[in-house]
C-alpha cells in the first residue's frame, strides 16, 4: 500500500525483526482510507462484498441523513454511513462513509475495530448529541 502511515509501520516492524529480535510484520487487514472529495469518503475493513464473501450471515446496516446542523442552516448535505456486522459473533467487519467528517470520524472507529469492537459495544456507547458521529452509536 502506497501510504506514508504503511511505510512507516513496516520500517518499524523490519527494525523490530532484524535489530530488537521481536520478529512481527505489517497487519493489513484494518488500515483506513479515505478520500478528501465532496463529499468525503472513508472507509476502514472489509469491503461489503468481501464481507459478503467471508459469511453468509451478515448484517448491513445502513443509515442516510442529513444532519442537524446542517439542516438548520439550510445545507442539506447528506451523509451515509454502512456498517457490516457478522450476525454469529456480533463483529463490525467494516464501515464506510460518505460526508462531512468521513476520515475524522472511520480514523477513531479504526481503534474500535482494532480491538475487536462488536455491534453491541456501539450499541452500549453513550451519543453525542447533535453531532454526526452519534448516528454510528445509534444504529439500528
Amino acid at each position: 500500500m502506497a501510504l506514508t502511515p504503511v511505510a512507516i509501520e513496516e520500517a518499524v516492524c523490519l527494525v523490530d525483526t532484524l535489530f530488537r529480535n521481536t520478529p512481527r510484520a505489517p497487519d493489513y487487514r484494518l488500515v483506513p482510507s479515505a478520500v478528501f472529495s465532496q463529499p468525503e469518503l472513508a472507509s476502514v475493513g472489509l469491503t461489503e462484498a468481501e464481507a459478503r464473501a467471508r459469511t453468509r450471515a451478515l448484517d448491513v446496516v445502513e443509515r442516510r441523513f442529513v444532519p442537524l446542523q446542517q439542516s438548520l442552516s439550510g445545507r442539506a448535505e447528506p451523509v451515509l454511513m454502512k456498517m457490516l456486522v457478522a450476525r454469529a459473533s456480533g463483529k463490525i467487519l467494516g464501515l464506510h462513509m460518505a460526508g462531512e467528517g468521513a476520515a475524522e470520524m472511520i480514523q477513531a472507529f479504526a481503534v474500535a475495530l482494532t480491538m475487536g469492537a462488536k455491534k453491541r459495544d456501539f450499541d452500549r456507547t453513550m451519543a453525542l448529541h447533535p453531532t454526526s458521529a452519534e448516528e454510528w452509536v445509534t444504529l439500528g
